[in-house]
């Protein structure tokens, strides 16, 4: 695939890559249930920075994630952040089992 073909439009970019997915037999459908996330996660790439979903559509169409989005990445395949030391994804352990993530448990039976 010629990377000189690739819209420096932002629109029209997206449309591209719907395009180049449906040509290579897969869609950005097909990418969410693979990677067990709704269909609107992987919609998002279209409006903001998502890298883990860029570097899924990226890799589906067996290009660099710099050269479909080379105003979110640098050249060296790092995500240009606005809060760079913010990781990906918060580790498991945070998310759960803490004083902020405190699910309660309800009584059964009495006054029921």
């Amino acid at each position: 695939m010629n990377t000189a073909e690739i819209p420096s439009d932002p629109g029209l970019r997206w449309e591209w890559i719907k395009f180049q997915l449906r040509a290579k037999g897969t869609s950005l459908a097909k990418l969410a249930r693979e990677l067990h996330v709704s269909g609107q996660a992987v919609k998002n790439v279209k409006r903001t920075a998502y890298p883990r979903m860029e570097r899924a559509i990226a890799k589906a169409l067996g290009l660099d994630v710099e050269k479909l989005w080379p105003e979110r990445w640098d050249a060296n395949g790092n995500p240009n952040r606005m809060r760079p030391k913010r990781p990906e994804a918060m580790p498991a352990s945070t998310q759960k089992h803490n004083a902020a993530y405190d699910l309660g448990h309800r009584k059964t039976g009495a006054g029921e």
